[in-house]
């Protein structure tokens, strides 16, 4: 049976597990390789387990724990090209790092089909995934990017269940202590999502077909979880859904310790 379990979620680090408990994939290492070790453990997940590890893009709280993580255990690593080239500039990889790029077919790995599609952010080449699972459900990871372009729409379209981006109340950064520039680029096109653009889209998932969302990536200084989750959660009744009967919703944990899934 396939699961999707958030390992870690905010700017502190992103990690995500999805696959059976035998055989399964990583989106993004952004804590340390002994925190995302210990936290498949108590989620009762071997890292024996993890077959691949898709990475979204290079910023830190996405690839913290990669080069040991992924050298230690020698698990296939894949990106983009200008995230690959980005990782090494920076030297976030090695050599004992195995890492490939990924093109738009998608690969398989852990017995699931995953196909990127690109994210809009201040980054070198930042990917979303789709993964499809054996019994051909679809679940979309779609965080870090600063709009919704139609690429991205039409990835998410119809995929039953979908990891948005939910990262800041704009008032709340607005009237925050961040820097102008800092709060411009989160702002702008290649920042992050609002609650209320999250909002919005979560919407349009619903009527797509879309039953659970996950609300992730959280800002620490500008958003909380209620307000975030409300903030969804308005708009989808406003629209005439209704929670546990249409669609359901919840917010990623910042980190998960409890065993808690999404299915």
């Amino acid at each position: 049976m396939t699961r999707l379990c958030p390992l870690f979620s905010g700017s502190s680090g992103n990690s995500y597990y999805i696959g059976s408990a035998q055989s399964g994939i990583l989106i993004d290492v952004g804590r340390s390789a002994k925190q995302i070790e210990n936290a498949l453990k108590e989620n009762d997940l071997d890292i024996k387990s993890v077959k691949a590890i898709f990475i979204t893009h290079e910023h830190i709280d996405h690839v913290q724990g990669l080069r040991v993580l992924a050298s230690r255990h020698k698990i296939k690593v894949f990106s983009s090209v200008g995230t690959i080239e980005a990782l090494e500039e920076k030297e976030l990889i090695n050599s004992k790092v195995d890492i490939a790029p990924i093109d738009s077919k998608g690969i398989t790995a852990a017995g699931m089909n995953i196909v990127p599609f690109r994210i809009s952010h201040d980054c070198r080449e930042g990917y979303g995934y789709v993964v499809e699972s054996e019994n051909g459900r679809r679940t979309a990871f779609a965080t870090d990017t600063g709009y919704l372009s139609s690429e991205i729409k039409n990835a998410l379209s119809g995929c039953d269940t979908v990891v948005l981006e939910s990262n800041h109340d704009v008032g709340m950064l607005q009237c925050g202590a961040y820097p102008y520039i800092l709060k411009k680029r989160i702002l702008s096109d290649i920042g992050h999502l609002s609650n209320e653009t999250a909002a919005a889209q979560a919407a349009e998932l619903v009527r797509s077909g879309t039953t659970r969302i996950l609300l992730a990536h959280l800002s620490r200084e500008n958003n909380m979880p209620d307000l975030a989750l409300q903030t969804s959660l308005c708009t989808l009744h406003q629209n005439g859904m209704k929670k546990n009967i249409d669609f359901m919703l919840t917010v990623a944990p910042v980190a998960n310790s409890s065993g808690s899934i999404l299915y």
